[in-house]
């Protein structure tokens, strides 16, 4: 027994930190595959795919504030699918008040990255009008590059001569009814 202990010192560079020791530099055992761990991660920069697409189940689970926390900082690093929950938090008041002009903003940023769904949001925001300026035009090609993606939504509102009834539930009507 005493040669093993000797052995383990001897091999061991003078100094060393343990193994079974917390370093001062780092969490002795951190938490994984958690909701609170990538929280953490997000804050820290560390916007991977993953961590980023966590905002969906974030958002979905009522933590609104925290869903905006972590899709702001993904779009801002250049993920377009965390710019469209940025859109659907902001036009929904989710997390904060309702913002139609953020939420076309959003949609703008992640339809200039060559998203189709960004694509297809932004233009219906153009074709109603919504926290933009109203320009039908504009907002049909934007659909119709969404279409040309293979969106089977924005499909779906080309085949219908862009009634946007096909694609708004009724419920939302009132939402994006004219101000004046």
């Amino acid at each position: 027994m005493k040669l093993f202990l000797a052995m383990i010192l001897c091999a061991a560079p003078l100094g060393a930190t343990p193994l079974w020791a917390e370093d001062d530099g780092g969490t002795l055992n951190p938490e994984e595959l958690t909701m609170g761990r990538v929280l953490e991660d997000v804050a820290r920069g560390n916007t991977s795919m993953t961590n980023c697409a966590a905002g969906y189940l974030i958002t979905k689970s009522g933590r609104h504030a925290q869903a905006r926390a972590l899709f702001e900082t993904c779009a801002n690093a250049g993920y377009t699918g965390a710019m469209t929950w940025m859109s659907q938090l902001d036009n929904n008041g989710l997390g904060a008040p309702e913002n139609p002009d953020a939420a076309a903003e959003w949609d703008r940023r992640a339809a200039d990255a060559g998203d189709p769904v960004g694509q297809f949001n932004y233009g219906l925001d153009l074709m109603r009008g919504r926290g933009t300026v109203q320009d039908e035009e504009a907002g049909r090609r934007m659909v119709d590059a969404a279409a040309a993606q293979g969106l089977p939504t924005a499909q779906r509102l080309q085949r219908s001569g862009y009634d946007l009834d096909e694609v708004t539930p009724d419920a939302d009507n009132w939402k994006y009814a004219p101000l004046f």
